[in-house]
C-alpha cells in the first residue's frame, strides 16, 4: 500500500517506532471484510500524544492512551486508567515492607544469639562440639601418611606439626627418651628445631578410643588457661601416620616418682613442698570443675612438677565436660586402680566429686608416702584409701604420716599434716554428698598453708628480737620459751557422729580388682561405651 508514495516508504524506512491509531468504521463498511485504508486515511483522523507523559506511564507499568471524550491523557494501568502513571497498589506495599521487616528482626535476633552463644562458649571451654574435626569412627586404616597437613595449619588454634618433624625430634622415638607411659600412651622427651624441649606423647595403635582422647586433650587445652595446667604446644593432623600430642616439657617428674618412684631418694619433697603441691592441684581442679570440666584421672603420676617445684596438671585423655547445671555424667567407670570413687563405679554416674575423691587419695598419698595400691600390704589394705580411713578413724596418725616429714618432733608439721588427713578423710567419704567440694577444699588447705607462713613469720620475727639480747644465757632461755610457746598438743582423739557411724560400716574401697592385668601407674581403659545424659554433651 501506498508504495508509490516516496515519503511514506522513506518514513518507514527510518522510523524506529510505529504508532497504532485505531480508526472507527462507518456503518456502510462494517460489513465488508476488507478494509479500504487509502479511503480512511483520505477521510482524515486526528491524534494526539505527550512524549513525556506516555515514558512516564510506561516506565509505571501502564499502557499510553486518552479519554475519547475529553481528549486528556490517559494511562491504562492494569486496576484502572489514572491520569499521569498507574499508582503503587498500597495494600500489597504495606505487606512487602512488613515481610521484610519481619525477615530482618528474625535475621538480627539469629545473628545476635549465634555470637551470644559462641561467645559463652569460648568463655566456658568453647570446643565441646568441634568433633566433625576427629571423627569418633576413625581407624588406623583411615590414617593415611600421604595426607598430613601443612606445617602451618592448625587445630583449634595451636600448631600442626608434621610426623616426620617429631620423629626427628625424638631421635626415630628412641626407647632412651622414653619419659614414661600410661593407659594410653608413650610420652618421649624431644627437642624442636627451633630448640623447645618438649614432651611427645605416642598414643597406642591397638587403642580403640585412641582418637576419642586425642580429640578431648586438644579440645581441653586449647580453651583453658591455668598456671598449673599443662601447656599443649600443638599436634599432628589427625590424618597423619600417627597421633602425636606435643606438650611442654617439665622436667622433675611427677610427683609419684619423688614419693614412692625413682626419686625417692633425694629428699627434695619436704612438707611445705608437698603442702604447696596439695594448694596448686587443688586450684587446678578447682579451676577445671568451675568451666565444667571433670578430670576423671586425677592422681600422683599425673600431676607433674617443674624445676621449682611448681604443680603441673597432665593427661586429660579421659576427661569429660559436663555443664555445671547437669548432676552428673552416665558413663562406663575408668580410671586407675586405688583412686576410683566407688560410687562411681557402682552407679556408673560421673561427678565432680569423683574428682574429689581420687585427690583424698592424692592427699593421703602427700603426707604418707605410700602408693594408691600396693599388693604387699593385708589385703584389707591394698588400696591406701581403705588403709587410711582405718588409721584416721583410730586417731593412728602416726602409723600414717611419714616419719621422713619429721612429725614426732615438730608440732606443728604434725598438726597440719594431721589437718590435712582430716580433709582427706572427708574427700574419701563413701557417698558423694557428704564429700567437700574442690573449692571447700582449697579453701581449707590454704587456710592450714597460711597458718603455717604465720607461724615462720612469728619465728623470724622472735629470732631477730633474741638476736638483740646482751646476754646469750637469756638469748637460749628466750628461745626455749618461745619454742615452748608455738608447740601445740597433739589433737586429742575426737569422734564426731560421722566417724561412730563409719566405724561401724565396712569402707567400700576404690573398686578395679588387682588381680587384673595393670601395672600400679596405669589408666584402665574401659571397653564398655560411654551413655551420656541427655543435658551432658559427650
Amino acid at each position: 500500500m501506498f508504495h508509490d508514495n516516496k515519503n511514506l516508504s522513506s518514513a518507514l524506512e527510518h522510523c524506529t517506532e510505529n504508532v497504532v491509531a485505531p480508526v472507527e468504521r462507518w456503518e456502510d463498511e462494517r460489513s465488508n471484510d476488507v478494509v479500504k485504508y487509502d479511503k480512511l486515511l483520505r477521510r482524515g483522523f486526528e491524534l494526539q500524544w505527550r512524549v513525556s507523559s506516555c515514558s512516564e506511564c510506561k516506565g509505571s507499568g501502564g499502557r499510553c492512551g486518552f479519554n475519547s471524550t475529553t481528549q486528556m491523557f490517559k494511562c491504562f494501568c492494569p486496576d484502572r486508567p489514572h491520569s499521569s502513571t498507574c499508582k503503587p497498589q498500597m495494600g500489597k506495599s504495606k505487606t512487602k515492607v512488613i515481610i521484610i521487616a519481619v525477615l530482618g528482626a528474625v535475621i538480627l535476633i539469629l545473628t545476635l544469639s549465634l555470637v551470644v552463644f559462641v561467645l559463652r562458649s569460648q568463655k566456658k571451654g568453647c570446643c565441646w562440639g568441634s568433633s566433625q574435626y576427629f571423627p569418633d569412627n576413625t581407624t588406623s586404616d583411615d590414617l593415611s601418611s600421604k595426607q598430613d597437613l601443612e606445617h602451618d595449619s592448625k587445630y583449634f588454634g595451636i600448631h600442626v606439626f608434621s610426623y616426620s618433624e617429631l620423629e626427628e625430634a625424638t631421635n626415630s622415638f628412641d626407647s632412651s627418651k622414653e619419659l614414661g607411659d600410661g593407659g594410653f600412651g608413650t610420652v618421649y622427651y624431644g627437642k624442636l628445631r627451633d630448640g623447645r624441649e618438649v614432651a611427645v606423647k605416642r598414643l597406642y595403635e591397638h587403642n580403640n578410643k585412641r582418637m576419642e582422647q586425642f580429640r578431648n586433650e586438644i579440645e581441653i587445652l586449647t580453651c583453658l588457661r591455668h598456671p598449673n595446667l599443662v601447656t599443649l604446644y600443638g599436634c599432628t593432623s589427625r590424618l597423619s601416620h600417627e597421633l602425636l600430642l606435643v606438650y611442654e616439657y617439665i622436667p622433675n617428674g611427677t610427683v609419684a616418682d619423688h614419693l614412692h618412684g625413682e626419686r625417692v631418694k633425694d629428699g627434695s619433697l619436704t612438707w611445705p613442698i608437698r603442702m604447696s603441691i596439695a594448694v596448686e592441684a587443688a586450684g587446678a581442679l578447682a579451676y577445671l570443675h568451675a568451666s565444667g570440666i571433670i578430670h576423671r584421672d586425677v592422681k600422683t603420676s599425673n600431676i607433674l612438677l617443674d624445676e621449682n617445684f611448681c604443680v603441673k596438671v597432665a593427661d586429660f585423655g579421659l576427661s569429660r565436660h559436663c555443664p555445671n547445671n547437669v548432676s552428673h555424667v552416665s558413663t562406663a567407670p575408668q580410671g586407675t586402680p586405688g583412686y576410683v570413687d566407688p560410687e562411681y563405679h557402682e552407679f556408673y554416674q560421673l561427678t565432680d566429686k569423683s574428682d574429689v575423691y581420687s585427690f583424698g587419695v592424692v592427699l593421703i598419698e602427700l603426707i604418707s608416702s605410700m602408693p594408691a595400691v600396693d599388693i604387699s600390704r593385708h589385703r584389707h589394705e591394698i588400696n591406701l584409701s581403705n588403709l587410711a580411713m582405718n588409721r584416721i578413724i583410730r586417731h593412728a596418725f602416726n602409723e600414717l604420716i611419714d616419719p621422713f616429714l619429721r612429725f614426732e618432733t615438730d608440732a606443728e608439721i604434725l598438726r597440719m599434716t594431721t589437718s590435712v588427713a582430716e580433709l582427706a578423710f572427708r574427700c574419701l567419704q563413701p557417698e558423694k554428698d557428704m564429700r567437700p567440694t574442690m573449692d571447700d577444699i582449697l579453701e581449707t588447705l590454704k587456710e592450714i598453708q597460711g597458718i603455717e607462713l604465720k607461724n615462720k613469720l612469728e619465728l623470724e620475727t622472735s629470732n631477730n628480737n633474741n638476736n638483740n639480747n646482751n646476754n646469750n644465757n637469756n638469748n637460749n632461755n628466750n628461745n626455749n620459751n618461745n619454742n615452748t610457746s608455738r608447740i601445740t598438743k597433739v589433737p586429742s582423739s575426737h569422734e564426731p557422729e560421722d566417724v561412730v557411724l563409719l566405724q561401724r560400716l565396712k569402707l567400700p574401697v576404690s573398686p578395679i580388682s588387682v588381680t587384673a592385668n595393670w601395672n600400679s601407674s596405669s589408666t584402665i581403659n574401659s571397653n564398655s561405651e560411654c551413655s551420656f545424659s541427655e543435658n551432658c554433651p559427650k
